[in-house]
């Protein structure tokens, strides 16, 4: 077995930022830092099969996911973004190449995954089956040639302290980066309620996972403060993968029109490159909504 030391994404990002002398190894200074190597913004857009969740859990409607991916050809999109939730329950490498192979003739790549996860469970079955859960996932995308996975961090359980959370989070996320890594995966931890539903319980989870392979998936709908859009801003520099909701609402819960104009600004002088994600949540029919907000996304982006 080599006595490599393990590269942590910490010694990668201190590296890239040129921060070499030996005095600066504190742990402050080895804090994860946003992605310093991007020198101008880039965007690729896709669909979420999210957007599509009422046809796709229907047997009724006709609509699979090799439907999705045609409809994403039609969009004229870059990629198509397969959730996990409508897979089969068995998923056999058939499939998954089967998916990877459709997309491909499209012209798509597959930009990534999405998976359910929490890992705030204390020691035990309910653990090792999130943790069980997500390296399959990371072995699938790794088969799609999806680049991304949108993992959560979880909620606090019952009767289990903040700091316990904190830690209880940070070691699951370590321990799955350090697989993902092994497939050439990439692992991204969304704004999503609980400790990740302000800035500053999503960074604190972030600067302490230990991984190249670890960064954030930025959902523009999932921040609910007075000032949404100034912290997107301050998330956009760490964001590996972009949701794009329609709409925002703030404590008032009052859903506004989302400004895609003032989303693409955000993410270009953060040099964001890579997918931008339209994920639809409304109650139009997703396969005529769709289109009009890719629509809106081209333009803005422009």
């Amino acid at each position: 077995m080599s006595s490599t030391p393990r590269i942590t994404r910490r010694h990668l990002l201190t590296a890239t930022a040129g921060l070499a002398a030996a005095g600066l190894a504190s742990r402050e200074s080895l804090a994860a830092e946003p992605i310093a190597d991007r020198k101008a913004p880039k965007f690729k857009l896709s669909l979420a099969a999210y957007s599509y969740r009422k046809l796709l859990q229907d047997p009724n409607s006709g609509v699979t996911l090799n439907t999705f991916i045609d409809d994403c050809a039609k969009m004229q999109l870059d990629g198509t973004e397969l959730t996990s939730y409508y897979f089969p329950e068995q998923i056999t490498d058939e499939y998954l190449y089967g998916l990877k192979g459709h997309a491909f003739r499209q012209g798509l790549s597959v930009s990534g995954t999405a998976i359910r996860n929490d890992f705030c469970f204390p020691a035990g079955e309910k653990r090792d089956a999130e943790i069980q859960h997500t390296k399959m996932w990371i072995e699938h995308a790794a088969k799609l040639s999806a680049p991304v996975i949108r993992v959560f961090a979880g909620h606090q359980q019952k009767n289990v302290a903040e700091d316990e959370t904190h830690r209880l989070m940070v070691e699951g996320l370590n321990q799955v980066c350090e697989y993902a890594g092994q497939h050439g995966v990439f692992l991204a931890l969304e704004n999503h309620g609980g400790p990740t539903s302000t800035v500053e319980g999503l960074l604190k989870i972030v600067r302490d996972v230990e991984s190249p392979w670890f960064g954030v998936n930025l959902d523009t709908g999932n921040f609910h403060s007075e000032d949404i859009y100034g912290d997107l801003a301050k998330v956009a520099p760490y964001a590996l993968n972009v949701q794009v909701k329609v709409v925002i609402s703030g404590p008032d819960k009052k859903k506004v029109p989302t400004d895609f104009g003032r989303i693409f600004k955000i993410l270009s002088e953060a040099n964001y490159r890579g997918f931008v994600v339209l994920e639809y949540e409304e109650n139009e029919d997703p396969r005529q909504a769709c289109p009009e907000f890719i629509e809106k996304l081209r333009e803005a982006m422009a």
